[in-house]
């Protein structure tokens, strides 16, 4: 049972980042130390887009992030069914002074 509670994380999450952030797009480089993935909010009909969060990873960690979000979108269609992939239109410029980036 000590070895139990040795493992354990505690994890503290205020109010204010429970409530998430609305993400529509996400823009993802990298460099050769660190992924980068910007979430943007896009409103229809608003020619400019702001980044609401940045999130810096090691290359290990965005492996890992990679991971959980495979076996977690497996287990949300085993329960809800395949999710339709929509193409994005190609209208929108992705280069924002970094690699060329894949969302």
């Amino acid at each position: 049972m000590e070895d139990q509670n040795q493992n354990q994380l505690n994890i503290e999450l205020s109010e204010e980042i429970a409530e998430g952030i609305y993400s529509n797009l996400a823009v993802i480089t990298h460099s050769n130390s660190e992924f980068v993935v910007d979430f943007i909010k896009m409103m229809p009909g608003v020619p400019k887009a702001k980044v609401k969060s940045r999130i810096v990873l090691t290359p290990q960690h965005a492996k890992r992030l990679m991971k959980a979000l495979k076996d977690n979108i497996s287990k949300f269609e085993q329960t809800h069914g395949a999710i339709k992939d929509t193409e994005m239109p190609n209208v929108l410029p992705m280069n924002f002074g970094g690699p060329t980036a894949q969302a």
